[in-house]
């Protein structure tokens, strides 16, 4: 591996990233390289390696010092290619191996990849071909979304779907701080946030309680 890559990897500090973990990473990065000429796995518009490092793998590990570690499972709510349920799954084989990475995704191609993803890097995941707005009654520890749907209705889907749950860490891009403020008017949220490590103008939430409230 060459010091580019690990100098992009360097970003996750923190996480002490082993070498086996970054080749872990970058076999992840070759498989949505090859599976994205086949279908959008990602936008088509990003296809270099170091993008896809830099905008989707970086980007999502750096959500792993909010992950509950001590639940049993981590949801990744609609997790389209992987983003961050993967990633997460990836760096929780150094941290913690008896969590489990459940990845609701309802495409079938999509579900099709993470499983081959997983099956490859020996990932502790389940990969769940359900529309989540459809599942009742789940229980877990962290749950997590990256662009997905717009955080209202995140809120809304976990307040009702969800009985059981430790916090919720939510990507928020340039126009984060206008929705959280919005976001603000109908809920009370108890959260903390950190600046982004690959986008000036985004952030990261960690809801721990959220609470609709009455008008």
């Amino acid at each position: 591996m060459d010091n580019q890559i690990l100098n992009s990897y360097s970003k996750l500090s923190n996480l002490n990233v082993s070498r086996e973990t970054c080749n872990e990473l970058e076999t992840l990065v070759s498989m949505i390289q090859q599976k994205n000429r086949k279908i959008n796995i990602i936008s088509r518009k990003i296809s270099k390696k170091e993008e896809i490092r830099e905008r989707h793998i970086i980007d999502s590990a750096q959500i792993i010092d909010f992950v509950d570690l001590n639940s049993n499972t981590t949801s990744d709510l609609g997790a389209g290619g992987g983003m961050p349920g993967l990633i997460v799954a990836i760096v929780m084989k150094k941290i913690k191996n008896n969590m489990k990475i459940n990845l609701y995704e309802k495409s079938y191609h999509k579900c099709a990849f993470l499983k081959e993803v997983s099956k490859k890097l020996n990932l502790n995941t389940d990969i769940i071909q359900k529309d989540i707005f459809t599942v009742k009654n789940i229980e877990t520890g962290t749950v997590m979304s990256r662009a997905f749907k717009p955080m209202p209705v995140i809120l809304d889907l976990i307040n009702q779907n969800f009985t059981k749950y430790k916090n919720i860490i939510l990507f928020m891009g340039s126009s984060g701080r206008k929705i959280l403020n919005n976001t603000l008017k109908e809920w009370d949220i108890d959260y903390e946030e950190k600046k982004s490590l690959t986008n000036n103008d985004s952030f990261i939430l960690n809801l721990k309680q959220i609470r609709k409230k009455f008008s």
